[in-house]
């Protein structure tokens, strides 16, 4: 929506087809306004008002609605002329032109009545005072319903700022999850607003261009509504960056003569040869955007005369077999380039879009992309979601196409319901609005379409959350791969998963769905508060009893000043912070037991511990740790402690407790430099594993050492997480274990298997600061 300019023309436009008393206020409107204060300014010369007619959208209307149904959208255009009287677009011309124009789009695609009738009165509640109800009562709720929503998307406004439009696009992903039509709606209001942006500043029309290009040609592009996708993105690109668009349209015509020859021998040679092949056929010649070229031309680091398919051929057919029937014909008659050919019928674009795209080569080497489709298809390809309105011969495809439009608008909602803010929810999202797609089988056949780069993760949260929840590895083709491994066209995958397996946050680094992104924060950041809460609760009851007190002997009136004065949620979320380091367990201690004799004067919010303080914590003796409290604890790689090992603490802040050795160098210089965030742990006696600890193995470099040493390994009952060789052609080489133990006696059998291996001649722990075992 544009902003209106009230200033009134000086002679009213008066179309033949209003009612006597709309025709009484229109003239009362401009004579009482007619020299007086305009509400905003204009530009400096206005261009004259245009005749505003309901005859044009009338002729569109004929060819599709009854009648009765024009007469009701004649209706709302009274209404939403009247509503917007004395308003006037920047450029001079009455403001109903607009929605006027937008409805045309919409009549255009063929979208039904009650569309038609939201599109007029698109901006009847923002700027003219009209309510909801008043709609209501005179159209019904589902008009009222589709104004009310894209007026609700009006009111958004994508700033710079990366919040603010964040928050904007969660808004604007509810509208369009209620009902497609309010997008389609918006995204002709937005097509009308880049045509007609002369009249505004420079600066807004870049802002609007921008926008444009980010967010709404992406939507339309995911809704397979083409034809406006590419208008989007030229008129956004000719406003951003003018001059390049000039430069490149000069280019692009310089080309067209140039290549003019060729081309009318490929399009000659085309049509004799289907002709031959008795396939009717109509063949359009395709010509790529600026702003494709343009694109192209900054991704892949061109000139423009590097740029070879510029110009292309559609070829239209009447059925799916004459579409192979033609690439058949047309792989006789040019050699295809390999690698080039594509086909969207079989797999269709996740937007509906079936064509098959292959790339030959044709006179002088210049190679000439062809596209081949049916009518329907092409229907489809250019209208997307909207081909639902326009075009019902074939309920079954059109169905389908409405069933993934409708899966996708529900995928993004349930992205956004577990997405942490708004930030997220844009970064999770943006991975689905600009897809470069690759399909792969399940087992049973059924076809998944993940993006370009996607991996088996990405596959299992495809399939289910819980799938991808419990993912443990993955079959590709039969065959057990890396988690990370990167899909291809046509593989047949295969989710192994196990029953108390969780995601592992390093997955975060490599899947590429905004449904896996947000599905594996959303676990992590659940699991990660629960148990960050179970720590920080034995924490705190620890500093409690160095006061001589237990937490539940803490009145409830307590927790509730302190979660007030903290300005907290609850008393989970204080606990959570003590377990994340965000908050010194000591200090929560002595703000809680405030009214006891021994606790002293509160400390400020953030104080350190005092010594007295400090000597007390230590007092009450080390907090016990099992090593099953997850993401809460994590035992530090520098030194990694196993059941056994005398061990320390450090707090954190918003990572929880690292368990270190006691005497890792590590650990000895902190405590001094920060004292306040170390605290002396304790294994408990159940405490379970498995956990890491590192091996030194010298050994005799031979054929067989390593295998005899994984099999002593084995029969120990551990297992090689990873292993290094250093001087691998020294007589004695350097095996670097890192292996999975349970406790320290564990750890000692595992050594005495491994000196019982002749070609052995030293075993040794690796020391905190040593490199035994690879990280």
């Amino acid at each position: 929506m544009s902003s209106p300019d009230r200033s009134p023309p000086l002679t009213p436009d008066l179309p033949a087809d209003y009612s006597p008393a709309v025709l009484a206020r229109r003239a009362a409107e401009v004579l009482r306004k007619a020299g007086a204060a305009v509400w905003r300014s204009g530009p400096a010369e206005a261009a004259p008002p245009s005749v505003v007619s309901f005859a044009q959208l009338t002729d569109r209307l004929k060819k599709y609605l009854p009648s009765a149904e024009i007469a009701r959208i004649k209706e709302a255009f009274r209404f939403a002329d009247a509503a917007h009287l004395g308003q006037f677009r920047q450029s001079g011309e009455p403001y109903i032109t607009h929605p006027l124009a937008v409805a045309e789009l919409l009549a255009d695609w063929k979208l039904d009545s009650a569309a038609i009738q939201a599109a007029l009165m698109h901006d009847v509640l923002e700027d003219s005072g009209v309510r909801k109800q008043e709609i209501v009562e005179r159209f019904g709720p589902v008009v009222a319903e589709l104004v009310d929503g894209v007026s609700k998307l009006d009111r958004l406004r994508f700033d710079s700022n990366e919040e603010a439009q964040a928050e904007s696009f969660r808004k604007m992903l509810l509208a369009m999850g209620r009902d497609v039509r309010v997008i389609l709606i918006k995204l002709a209001d937005r097509l009308h607003n880049v045509r007609t942006l002369e009249a505004m500043a420079p600066e807004k029309q870049r802002r609007i261009a921008r926008e444009t290009l980010e967010i709404y040609a992406p939507i339309a592009h995911r809704l397979g509504l083409n034809a406006i996708y590419r208008e989007l993105q030229e008129q956004s690109f000719t406003r951003m960056h003018p001059l390049r668009f000039r430069v490149l349209s000069k280019a692009v015509l310089a080309a067209r003569g140039n290549r003019r020859e060729v081309l009318g021998k490929i399009h000659e040679s085309v049509r004799r040869s289907l002709a031959q092949a008795k396939i009717r056929a109509e063949i359009q010649g395709r010509e790529k955007t600026i702003f494709g070229i343009y694109r192209k031309m900054v991704e892949k680091s061109l000139s423009f005369s590097e740029v070879l398919d510029i110009y292309g051929f559609r070829i239209v057919v009447h059925s799916r077999q004459d579409c192979y029937l033609a690439l058949g014909a047309l792989h006789a008659l040019f050699k295809p380039v390999p690698g080039k050919f594509k086909d969207y019928i079989a797999i269709p674009k996740v937007n509906g879009y079936q064509s098959l795209h292959t790339t030959l080569l044709g006179p002088y080497g210049t190679p000439v992309e062809f596209q081949i489709r049916t009518h329907e298809m092409h229907r489809v390809a250019e209208s997307g979601v909207a081909a639902h309105w326009l075009y019902k011969t074939d309920d079954t495809s059109l169905t389908e196409l409405q069933s993934r439009t409708h899966q996708w608008l529900q995928s993004l909602l349930e992205i956004q319901q577990q997405s942490g803010d708004s930030a997220e929810l844009m970064e999770n999202i943006k991975v689905d609005l600009f897809p470069d797609k690759v399909y792969v089988f399940t087992p049973k056949g059924k076809i998944v379409s993940l993006p370009r780069g996607a991996t088996p993760v990405d596959f299992a949260y495809g399939i289910h959350t819980d799938v991808g929840n419990r993912c443990v590895a993955a079959r590709i083709n039969g065959e057990i791969q890396p988690l990370r491994s990167e899909l291809k066209n046509g593989d047949v995958v295969e989710a192994v998963t196990g029953p108390v397996a969780r995601p592992n946050p390093n997955w975060l680094t490599f899947v590429r769905t905004g449904k896996a992104r947000a599905e594996i924060r959303h676990f992590l950041r659940t699991i990660k508060r629960e148990e960050s809460v179970e720590l920080g609760e034995r924490l705190l009851a620890q500093s409690a009893r160095q006061l001589g007190v237990t937490l539940a002997e803490v009145p409830a009136e307590r927790w509730e000043s302190l979660v007030r004065d903290a300005q907290a949620r609850d008393r989970d979320e204080i606990l959570a912070d003590v377990g994340l380091g965000r908050r010194l367990a000591a200090v929560v201690a002595r703000q809680l037991m405030l009214a006891a004799p021994a606790t002293g004067p509160e400390p400020l919010p953030g104080e350190a511990v005092t010594d007295t303080s400090r000597a007390l914590f230590e007092a009450a003796g080390p907090v016990v740790i099992r090593g099953t409290e997850g993401m809460a604890l994590q035992p530090s790689s520098c030194c990694s402690p196993i059941p056994g090992d005398a061990i320390v603490g450090h707090m954190r802040k918003d990572q929880g407790l690292a368990v270190h050795q006691a005497d890792c160098p590590l650990a000895s210089r902190g405590r001094r430099a920060d004292p306040e965030r170390w605290i002396d742990l304790q294994w408990a006696e159940d405490a379970s594993g498995p956990f890491s600890a590192k091996l030194a193995v010298s050994a005799a470099n031979e054929r067989g050492t390593l295998a005899r040493i994984a099999v002593a390994i084995a029969e120990a009952d551990s297992n090689i997480v990873n292993v290094g060789l250093e001087d691998e052609h020294a007589e004695q080489a350097q095996l670097n274990f890192k292996l999975q133990v349970r406790d320290r006696r564990h750890l000692a059998r595992v050594m005495r298997m491994l000196r019982r291996v002749p070609q052995v001649s030293r075993v040794l722990r690796a020391r905190p600061g040593d490199k035994g075992g690879s990280e």
